[in-house]
């Protein structure tokens, strides 16, 4: 069963993100929103993280609407990293069984 992970906080902050990969299955998929969108940009503390759970088969993805909304549309984002839209939002919770949210 798939599961889309869901994280909200930034990694800066809140250890969220490096739970919810230290939990990810190869099958899984993340996506960062709100104030997670952060950990997206290139040459962060928490890219190699980011890295080695693609390098297993983990899928990132993050908000575009929340990448434009914190100001970061012109800083570059990790070659990992997939932007959806809420449609494609939607789209990610439909295409996984279940959806794991991280406060």
């Amino acid at each position: 069963m798939s599961t889309l992970h869901t994280v909200n906080k930034s990694a800066f902050e809140r250890n969220s993100l490096e739970s919810c990969l230290s939990v990810c299955k190869a099958d899984a998929s993340v996506l960062l929103i709100e104030d997670a969108v952060v950990s997206a940009l290139q040459g962060t503390s928490v890219s190699d993280q980011i890295k080695q759970a693609t390098d297993k088969g983990i899928k990132v993805f993050a908000l575009g609407e929340d990448i434009k909304a914190r100001g970061l549309s012109e800083k570059p984002l990790m070659d990992q990293i997939t932007l959806v839209d809420y449609s494609g939002f939607v789209k990610l919770t439909t295409e996984n069984d279940r959806v794991q949210n991280w406060l």
